[in-house]
């Protein structure tokens, strides 16, 4: 589980001088559920984290953000039906994210079994990809985890507006590079720094 959200929550709780049980009867839930919470055993959804936000005095997102982002090793998913765009595209990503577990997949009904199991920080999607575009994929993504950043892929510059629609951080125009993934890093809607490189 989270330690950072669990550090971060004990924190928040003592600097408004409440106990456990104090926070607890202000969220209705029973204080060992704050003891699970500040031991890392659990971790609450959206709605009471959102409820905490609130009783702690903080940003909602902030708080949201250190709940379902991975301390150390970020997960980064890249889905692309060429195998050869797909094996280029991993060997920039651990060039440029040397601290992110980094996965492809070729197929999109693979990607989403991933995340379904794993909380992805990050998700880039080649645009064109047979049956499921990655609009469409972009969508069951963020229906799994509405935090995950979705950075689109093509090599036709004429998707970018159609990118721009949706809420994706970003595009990246095919070929990738390292100074492409660490430009594109500075805007993500959710950052999941720290994780090597650059901008460390």
């Amino acid at each position: 589980m989270n330690q950072l959200f669990a550090k971060t929550l004990r924190k928040l709780r003592e600097e408004k001088g409440l106990t456990q049980k104090q926070l607890g009867e202000k969220l209705f839930v029973n204080h060992s559920t704050i003891t699970r919470w500040e031991n890392a055993s659990r971790l609450p959804d959206f709605t009471m984290i959102r409820r905490l936000a609130e009783c702690l005095g903080v940003d909602a997102n902030d708080l949201i953000q250190t709940a379902f982002q991975s301390e150390d090793h970020p997960n980064v998913i890249i889905v692309d039906d060429c195998k050869a765009i797909l094996s280029d595209g991993l060997n920039v990503l651990g060039e440029a994210l040397p601290n992110a577990a980094i996965t492809g997949f070729i197929k999109p009904k693979e990607a989403i079994e991933y995340a379904q199991t794993n909380q992805v920080a990050l998700a880039i999607l080649d645009i064109e990809m047979g049956r499921t575009s990655g609009f469409e994929l972009s969508q069951k993504l963020l229906e799994i985890n509405s935090h995950t950043n979705i950075v689109f892929l093509t090599a036709y510059a004429d998707y970018s507006l159609d990118a721009w629609k949706t809420t994706a951080s970003g595009f990246l125009l095919k070929p990738v590079t390292a100074e492409k993934i660490h430009e594109m890093l500075k805007r993500l809607r959710y950052p999941i720094f720290p994780m090597g490189g650059e901008d460390e």
